[in-house]
């Protein structure tokens, strides 16, 4: 090429063109550079193609499509994760994490010791050994658990139409519940723990390892369980007529069916569930969260204590220091929030909580009410301070208790939720104050005077 034509094809690129006025070899080159980006992008789709329809990866898919399976997260249960100072005790930095989901006015307390490696950690309970030795370390293999039915997956979901939305009897924080029927025609509860963080692991086997042996009237039957890939279930019997929430705060009318006798019929039935689990198993059985969703009623209107998802195994006369405090807010015993301190006390405060739900159809924290009704406990503590008993009961009673049965029982639910956990009563004498004539009854409150 001459001189001439390398000075006529420069001069020509050199030209500024209609584009922004940059040069002709300027545009060429970014043509040029635009081809190549799309070549290289068209050749990483073909990769990435090839890679997907490998046989490995199809397998891979397959996979997390089950996983997808699980349900999410009902936001009828908000959980609140934090981290107490109590995290000393562990030796090692807890980190901070709140979680709230938005709903219905239930928040679930959860002051929680994870750490990074937390989640391994939690898939592991540690049952307590009461004959002075170390603990186990861990439950056995749940394969080696012994006791209940087996149910394959097969089986529960044609049980349950497929885990069908309209099987749905509860939901919570770590699964939801379904109505089903067996091949037998048993009619059962499945409930379907979710795979959150390791949590549904946790869950499963503190409620084998907690109810899993335990027959009671007034706690609510383990039937079985249901182990295969993701999922992990627990197959209870099926309580008929809802949870005591419903009928506290659901849409009964201006008449609750829930008369005098049958509160307090509730009442005693729940507090023979606890004293069997505080006072005639070992190791003891802590709930941590007793509340009114958590009693089931049958037709009988028999209260049966469910849900032992965050129960606590512990040696008799022993108490438990967690930095994982948990429970739900309005009903977790006000030393076990501060210190993480955890004994059978824990559960007496909050049934004392549940008492007064029951007499005065009010939730534990209603944020709805006037300055000073916000919290049951307190409100109802100047109620009768002021000698205002008669007030403190449920508008939709249909008749009125005697004034000797109202104190009575006020009197049951200001002891348990006395502030001084030693002072409360145990589940055992809660039962003799119930029972007992009101001769023994005043005798023995004289007494604890």
């Amino acid at each position: 090429m001459s001189l001439y034509d390398k000075a006529f094809i420069n001069s020509e690129l050199s030209k500024p063109t209609s584009i922004f006025g940059l040069r002709l070899w300027v545009v060429v080159g970014i043509f040029v550079g635009v081809i190549i980006v799309l070549l290289l992008f068209l050749l990483s789709l073909c990769i990435t193609s090839r890679r997907r329809n490998s046989p490995s990866n199809k397998r891979k898919k397959k996979f997390e499509q089950t996983q997808t399976l699980t349900p999410a997260v009902s936001k009828d249960i908000q959980e609140i994760v934090h981290h107490d100072a109590i995290a000393a005790v562990d030796h090692r930095p807890p980190v901070a994490e709140i979680q709230i989901d938005l709903g219905k006015l239930e928040h679930r307390v959860v002051f929680s010791d994870r750490q990074s490696s937390g989640e391994s950690r939690a898939t592991s309970i540690e049952t307590p050994s009461c004959g002075g030795g170390s603990s186990v370390p861990s439950l056995p293999e749940v394969s080696h658990l012994g006791w209940g039915r087996w149910y394959t997956l097969r089986e529960l979901e044609a049980a349950t139409n497929g885990l069908s939305d309209e099987n749905v009897i509860g939901e919570g924080g770590y699964g939801i519940v379904y109505s089903g029927v067996l091949g037998d025609d048993t009619r059962v509860a499945v409930k379907n723990l979710l795979n959150n963080r390791g949590q549904a692991e946790r869950e499963f086997k503190v409620e084998v390892d907690a109810i899993g042996r335990v027959r009671h009237k007034n706690l609510v039957r383990l039937l079985g369980y249901c182990v295969e890939g993701a999922y992990r279930m627990l197959v209870y019997e099926y309580v008929d007529n809802g949870n005591l929430d419903q009928w506290l705060h659901g849409e009964v009318g201006d008449v609750s069916p829930l008369t005098w006798a049958i509160r307090m019929n509730i009442i005693l039935g729940t507090a023979k569930g606890l004293a069997y689990l505080h006072e005639g198993l070992e190791p003891k059985v802590v709930h941590r969260d007793i509340k009114s969703s958590n009693i089931l009623i049958d037709r009988q209107w028999n209260s049966k204590v469910s849900d032992f998802g965050l129960a606590k195994l512990l040696c008799s006369e022993s108490s438990y220091v967690t930095t994982r405090v948990m429970g739900t807010f309005g009903y977790v015993a006000p030393e076990y929030a501060c210190t993480g301190m955890l004994n059978e006390k824990s559960d007496v405060y909050s049934f004392g909580v549940l008492i007064m739900e029951i007499i005065s159809g009010r939730s534990p924290v209603d944020y709805a009410r006037p300055q000073g009704e916000v919290n049951l406990v307190e409100w109802l503590k100047t109620m009768v301070g002021n000698r205002k008993a008669e007030d403190v009961v449920d508008p939709k009673l249909p008749e009125i208790p005697s004034s000797k049965a109202l104190k009575r029982i006020l009197l049951v639910a200001l002891r348990c939720v006395d502030p001084d956990a030693q002072k409360r009563p145990k589940m055992g004498h809660v039962i003799h104050m119930l029972e007992a004539d009101d001769l023994l009854f005043h005798r023995d409150d004289n007494r604890s005077r």
